[in-house]
């Protein structure tokens, strides 16, 4: 198992808060990039950061992953997220890669393909 999958979800959240926050993105639209790969509401996203949900617990947990996320693609630290073959690493590199967009002023409605 990789380590990034025992890792807490609440300690990685305000890292991609303040990688947005630094290109003048905001908390929200994180959240909206969130919510809409995972399916969870406002409410939802902040109990399992408040419950310091594991990334694997976090998508395990997730209602309704977005049927298009297959669309998203790219590299994030070196490797095409479409060529992941474990499905739990793919679903974190996909995250990484929307924060990443967002942090390189992607339009939101290109983002949420």
């Amino acid at each position: 198992m990789h380590r990034i999958y025992t890792m807490k979800f609440s300690s990685v959240y305000p890292l991609y808060v303040q990688k947005a926050e630094r290109k003048n993105r905001t908390r929200d639209e994180v959240d909206q990039v969130i919510c809409w790969l995972t399916g969870f509401d406002a409410a939802g996203l902040q109990k399992q950061i408040d419950q310091e949900s594991t990334f694997e617990a976090f998508f395990a947990q997730a209602p309704a992953l977005n049927p298009n996320r297959s669309l998203i693609k790219g590299v994030v630290c070196g490797v095409r997220v479409e060529d992941i073959e474990d499905p739990l690493m793919q679903k974190v590199r996909y995250l990484d890669k929307l924060v990443d967009e967002l942090a390189k002023g992607k339009a939101l409605e290109k983002i949420l393909r």
